[in-house]
């Protein structure tokens, strides 16, 4: 049966090239100048850490890195934007979460969407991912197509495609 998965995953390499960037743009950008500020990526946790001297500027720099990865071709939706900066000592810190996988909730969100779509498929979720499966390839098209119209929060990459 022909089959496809639904995955939620940043590359690695470009989330590190766009924070490379990130860095040598506010080195060079006038409204940073004699700043201490920095970001560094934690590839084992994939946690950006930011900091500077205040909010404004931790805020400046998050614009920069969002976009820095829009431009190397990754979705803005893998930061996880909820955490606030906290103070810490003169600084501000902030430290920004990379999405990895389907939640265990976005993912019932989606196989419940699926459902009342009445199209002839199956969906189930495996750990971090959705495996959708069904008779007809243009009904797993159409699955495709029905998914990209919701916004589940996060970005959606359609992979493993088997006839």
């Amino acid at each position: 049966m022909p089959s496809f998965d639904v995955v939620s995953k940043v590359d690695a390499q470009t989330l590190d090239n766009a924070i490379n960037t990130a860095k040598k743009e506010i080195l060079n950008r006038f409204d940073f100048r004699d700043s201490k500020s920095s970001i560094e990526l934690d590839k084992k946790t994939s946690i950006i850490h930011i900091i500077s001297e205040n909010e404004m500027r931790v805020k400046a720099i998050v614009d920069v890195i969002i976009t820095r990865m829009v431009k190397q071709g990754l979705d803005a939706k893998s930061l996880d934007l909820s955490a606030e900066p906290y103070p810490s000592g003169a600084t501000v810190r902030l430290d920004l979460k990379v999405k990895e996988g389907i939640d265990k909730e976005a993912a019932k969100k989606m196989v419940k969407d699926i459902k009342d779509s009445n199209l002839k498929v199956q969906a189930s979720i495996m750990d971090d991912q959705l495996r959708i499966t069904g008779k007809k390839i243009d009904d797993l098209q159409a699955v495709i197509a029905h998914l990209r119209k919701k916004d589940y929060g996060l970005p959606l990459q359609f992979t493993n495609m088997k006839a």
